[in-house]
């Protein structure tokens, strides 16, 4: 456990005494980048909040039993030990030291399994997306087996025991509210912000590592970046078929996939459609190199069909790379008018789109115009330092009402 220091969360009436926070984090064998990010950046800019109390990352290491054993299916034998972590060590680990922190935030909700082994009434939840619920919420779109579904409810549940659920946009609020999961009361909204790394600016050492992660003799080909993950809401399928329309138009365009491999479905059909040879993949990257890789791109393509933030599309913005994103309501809350919108199943638009931005000849019946000021601007209106702030009074109203309820 590292700690850092925070500063007394007063305000008027009762004031709270040398709060002791507890961030309550992934696995760290799970790598989930933007998991991470949130995590560091409250880590980072809660103490300027404050200056009296502590702030604590907790995260038990992975305890491996199946994944120590040789294997044919490493994968099955991994996500076991990841179940049985998430389910049974970390819950354990974590009542150990229930007693040592007066307020716990889970800051992936797809953990709120936790809240079952915390005091409910001192812990928030941060909700990136009701992704995880799905099988729940949709049974018809995405049938699980009753043991997953089993498995989901106990998060759901523990989801909903939480003193305050912070959503990381307005979109991903109103979903939980008109799913009934939640009252108003007990949801506010806090935006995710950009990774301070996120410049225009040139950055000459990380510039310099991504080149050489680049095939050799690639420094004149177009590059579309992407992002993420390859889970299925990604579309990266749809990514695929616009890059092989592109093609067709402009073949020295590429594609720089960031977030690890296609997975074995998604590689079958970058072969079949002839774009294979385009696609370079790369692991996630550092912070720095990351940002380097947003600079070196011509555009960035964000095609999911369902999204709870998207923070490629402000940090792609931010670096003053175009972005092409799916016409999603709360992509349109991110990026605003400095990002072109494409509906998912509009091929023609997006290929258009995206011959528009790098022929600089906008096609189509809405034509887009990259304005690389205004997408630094609509970037900038995302902060950690605010995310931080605001997460504060959060945790100043619930340790308030915990010393009214005495349970301080």
């Amino acid at each position: 456990m590292v700690e850092s220091p925070a500063g007394t969360m007063a305000s008027p009436g009762r004031s709270v005494p040398k709060p002791r926070i507890a961030l309550v984090c992934d696995l760290a064998e799970e790598k989930w980048p933007s998991m991470d990010l949130v995590a560091d950046m409250l880590f980072r800019y809660l103490p300027q909040d404050a200056s009296n109390g502590t702030v604590t990352r907790l995260c038990p290491p992975l305890r491996k039993r199946l994944g120590r054993l040789p294997s044919p299916r490493p994968t099955l034998f991994h996500n076991a030990d990841r179940l049985l972590n998430r389910f049974v060590d970390y819950p354990r680990w974590l009542r150990e030291r229930t007693h040592e922190f007066d307020l716990f935030h889970v800051i992936d909700h797809s953990y709120s399994q936790l809240v079952h082994d915390l005091p409910a009434g001192r812990s928030v939840v941060t909700c990136h997306d009701l992704d995880t619920f799905r099988c729940l919420l949709d049974p018809e779109r995405e049938a699980r087996p009753r043991w997953f579904r089993a498995m989901t409810a106990r998060i759901l549940s523990g989801f909903q025991k939480a003193a305050h659920v912070i959503a990381v946009s307005a979109a991903t609020r109103d979903d939980i509210l008109q799913r009934g999961l939640l009252p108003a009361e007990r949801v506010t909204v806090v935006p995710n912000g950009v990774h301070p790394s996120c410049s225009p600016l040139p950055d000459p050492d990380a510039d310099a590592e991504l080149a050489g992660l680049l095939p050799s003799g690639s420094e004149n080909s177009i590059w579309l970046l992407n992002v993420g993950s390859t889970m299925p809401r990604k579309r990266l399928d749809l990514l695929l078929r616009v890059v092989a329309e592109v093609l067709k138009r402009a073949p020295n365009v590429r594609l720089l996939r960031v977030g690890g491999p296609l997975t074995p479905a998604q590689a079958a059909l970058a072969k079949e459609l002839g774009v294979a040879q385009a696609v370079v993949e790369l692991p996630s990257l550092n912070r720095a190199v990351l940002a380097a890789a947003y600079r070196r791109a011509d555009v960035l393509l964000h095609t999911a069909e369902a999204e709870g933030f998207g923070l490629p599309v402000i940090e792609a913005l931010a670096c003053g790379c175009p972005v092409i994103a799916s016409d999603l309501a709360v992509l349109r809350e991110v990026g605003g008018a400095a990002v072109a919108y494409c509906g998912i199943g509009d091929m023609e638009a997006w290929k258009n789109t995206v011959l528009g931005v790098i022929e600089k000849s906008p096609q189509g019946a809405v034509p887009f115009r990259f304005d690389r000021e205004r997408a630094i601007a609509q970037a900038g209106r995302f902060s950690f330092l605010e995310n931080a702030r605001l997460t504060s009074r959060i945790y100043e109203n619930i340790l308030r009402k915990a010393l009214w309820q005495n349970e301080l």
